[in-house]
């Protein structure tokens, strides 16, 4: 068994996630998306999905990036921004 390392839970149906020359272990998806996901850096909410960047910032959706004074990123082609 292997102890998560977020939530400390020992586990015997624990998992590794290897990712930038480190390895990680987690008991569930959950406690590796807390960990692993980037936020978006308007709601901060965790970005499960694609998300976009724009000038090195992370937002989970064009929502967020226009809030942050992102005009060109749309959710769909042929969308306009509201």
């Amino acid at each position: 068994m292997a102890r998560c390392e977020v939530c400390g839970n020992d586990y015997d149906m624990s998992f590794e996630v290897h990712a930038r020359g480190g390895v990680h272990t987690f008991d569930s998806f959950e406690c590796a998306i807390q960990r692993m996901a980037p936020a978006c850096e308007h709601c901060g909410c965790r970005i499960i999905g694609h998300g976009v960047e724009a000038n090195g910032h992370w937002y989970c959706c064009a929502h967020c990036a226009r809030s942050q004074g992102i005009t060109e990123i749309v959710d769909r082609v042929g969308a306009g921004v509201r």
